[in-house]
């Protein structure tokens, strides 16, 4: 066999691929027909490419989905800007009345509503208007007493008006604002709340006394009128004399509760 004839691999018309750009011309090289054939370019079986549909489905649906979630979303920020405006503007509270819970009057929510540094704070301020309150109904409670053993009305009288004013006053004037000024920070409600306090602290402390000025001596419950009805009906002296030991811790109460409202507003001003 004669060994001449075989075709050379490193020929560079044989599939060469070392071979340059400076081949003969009219030689075909066999690269392109056989990447060709290895990766079926140009061939009837080529692969199909997979396109996924699912972008291709309903525009329309999607367009309606997302100009709902805007509708939504520009729905939720007028109500908000609305309860915003209400508060701060219109000076009203836009909130739900939930306390007490068994007959709900006003709103309050410390514990949602409160910074967490000042909650403890809001509590003893809250604890000191429920203080006030239970002051004035018993202090009814035992002017009913006295009315009923002396036989004077006007004392009655005298102290449901206490009653009913002090009660819902107390928590206008300034349990109500400086709610407001511990959840917005303003020194406008602060300042109201420090006015209106210190009358209340006077009030306290004057009650507590009970003297026979201004207000007629025997409807507060204070050490002078207790002693003046111990000396008659001894069971009408010992309300009294609750009446005035309430006083005087409401008074206590309201002057600690002052203190540390005065030392927060000075370290957030």
């Amino acid at each position: 066999m004669n060994r001449r004839d075989d075709q050379n691999p490193f020929d560079e018309e044989a599939v060469n691929p070392f071979s340059n750009g400076n081949a003969d011309p009219g030689s075909k090289s066999r690269i392109p027909k056989m990447v060709a054939n290895t990766l079926g370019f140009g061939q009837k079986n080529d692969a199909n490419v997979d396109i996924p549909l699912d972008s291709m489905k309903d525009p329309k649906k999607k367009e309606k989905e997302l100009a709902a979630w805007d509708a939504e979303l520009k729905k939720r920020e007028r109500d908000l800007k609305r309860r915003e405006d209400a508060v701060a503007g219109a000076n009203v509270p836009a909130d739900d009345k939930n306390w007490p819970p068994f007959f709900p009057i006003i709103h309050h929510d410390i514990a949602n509503e409160i910074p967490v540094n000042a909650q403890r704070l809001q509590y003893l301020a809250f604890a000191s208007w429920l203080g006030i309150n239970i002051c004035l109904v018993f202090n009814l409670i035992a002017v009913t007493v006295c009315w009923i053993k002396h036989g004077g009305v006007k004392i009655f009288f005298l102290a449901t008006i206490y009653m009913l004013l002090g009660c819902p006053l107390s928590y206008v004037l300034w349990y109500r604002p400086l709610y407001r000024a511990m959840r917005t920070d303003s020194a406008l409600k602060f300042s109201w709340f420090f006015l209106f306090y210190m009358l209340h602290i006077a009030f306290c402390i004057f009650a507590a006394i009970a003297p026979p000025i201004v207000f007629h001596g025997k409807s507060l419950t204070g050490i002078l009128a207790a002693v003046d009805v111990f000396s008659d009906h001894v069971l009408v002296g010992v309300f009294y004399l609750i009446g005035f030991a309430f006083f005087c811790l409401e008074s206590l109460l309201s002057l600690w509760v002052l203190q540390k409202v005065y030392l927060y507003f000075r370290g957030h001003k």
